[in-house]
């Protein structure tokens, strides 16, 4: 038996100094390194903090460009998704009525033209990007809140557009903060 729990004493010992202590201080490191010194971009408006670009916030009002849907109400401090599975009747009753909210809102879409993100919720619950194709799809019901040209959205969007990491991790983006930051700007 002692030639068990000493060895295994040891590794654990071995394992809380460097997953606690070494592994920690590097990951700690390497944020320091990063813009903002690891603590996010804060997204600024008028001299005060709108958000975080890495947090999905609740856009609802017509004249806005509609986050994808939270599980968690956007609290951050609840991370989390519904974990209701495709055929659970709650989950489809929550779909429906996003689907019904979503053509009430953006009566020139089609049912089918709806994107999936603007459905359906994310992982997080934080998701704060959506696809440009998500963008694009609000864009008649925005200029037509704002009383703004459609083309002049649409290039605004366009400017908003970020590529996949180093062109080949994840997909095309649009961060929603951001970009009714800017829309903000255009009146």
């Amino acid at each position: 038996m002692k030639q068990h729990i000493l060895p295994a004493f040891k590794l654990t010992l071995i394992s809380l100094v460097f997953f606690c202590g070494i592994y920690t201080l590097l990951i700690w490191l390497i944020a320091q390194a990063a813009p903002n010194h690891g603590e996010g971009e804060i997204v600024r408006m008028n001299e005060r903090v709108a958000g975080y670009a890495l947090e999905g916030q609740n856009f609802t009002k017509d004249n806005y460009f509609w986050s994808r849907p939270s599980a968690v109400a956007y609290n951050a401090a609840g991370s989390g998704a519904s974990n209701k599975g495709p055929s659970n009747p709650d989950y489809l009753k929550d779909l429906q009525s996003r689907v019904d909210s979503f053509l009430v809102h953006n009566p020139s879409v089609l049912k089918k033209d709806i994107p999936s993100e603007l459905l359906t919720t994310s992982a997080s619950g934080l998701d704060p990007d959506i696809s440009p194709r998500g963008a694009y799809v609000q864009i008649a019901r925005i200029a037509k809140a704002r009383k703004i040209n459609e083309e002049k959205i649409k290039a605004l969007v366009n400017q908003h557009l970020q590529s996949p990491f180093l062109g080949l991790f994840g997909t095309e983006k649009v961060n929603v903060l951001k970009l009714n930051i800017d829309l903000e700007k255009l009146n």
